[in-house]
């Protein structure tokens, strides 16, 4: 005997943003600030990772990669700061708000191998050895960015789908 199977609907996930966590996000200064830095640290990233890479291929431009991981360890930070300054908020918590708490994990890891790298310039290191330090720090950034970027997606079609739940039929959301 065929049976029948009904068509489910998915499991609903926890929204990203309460209605006033997502007020407190669009009306705070803080939002403008994490979108402006986190694509200029990408940005410095970029520029830095070919600067790592021209130096381990060539061996020339040590002095200019090692500044630039620098740079990139104080854009790092300075986000970090005012993330937590954000998160506060937003949603009243200074870290490990339960929204964003695995990419707050993660990023004490990349904060924690950018630091590396600056100990190991300071111990003296091999400067290949520091550049290697350097790509792996860039290697977990680029992990925990992608964690950022896939949230903000999620809560960007999570709005879409809220909004055209609440428009009447046949209207465009």
């Amino acid at each position: 005997m065929p049976t029948t199977r009904t068509a489910s609907a998915p499991p609903s996930r926890k929204p990203l943003y309460t209605p006033e966590q997502r007020a407190r996000r669009d009306a705070t200064a803080w939002t403008t600030v994490q979108g402006v830095l986190a694509p200029v640290q990408f940005l410095v990233m970029l520029v830095s990772l070919a600067l790592l890479i021209r130096f381990l291929l060539t061996g020339a431009g040590f002095e200019a990669a090692t500044i630039s991981v620098i740079l990139k360890t104080a854009i790092l930070l300075l986000i970090m700061v005012t993330g937590s300054i954000w998160e506060k908020v937003v949603f009243d918590e200074w870290l490990f708000a339960d929204a964003f708490f695995w990419e707050d994990v993660v990023s004490f890891g990349v904060i924690a191998l950018h630091l590396a790298y600056v100990w190991a310039l300071l111990a003296g290191w091999s400067p290949v050895a520091q550049a290697v330090v350097a790509l792996i720090a860039y290697a977990a950034y680029t992990i925990n960015a992608v964690q950022f970027i896939l949230k903000l997606r999620a809560a960007r079609l999570q709005e879409q789908a809220e909004r055209a739940a609440r428009a009447p039929e046949g209207v465009p959301a």
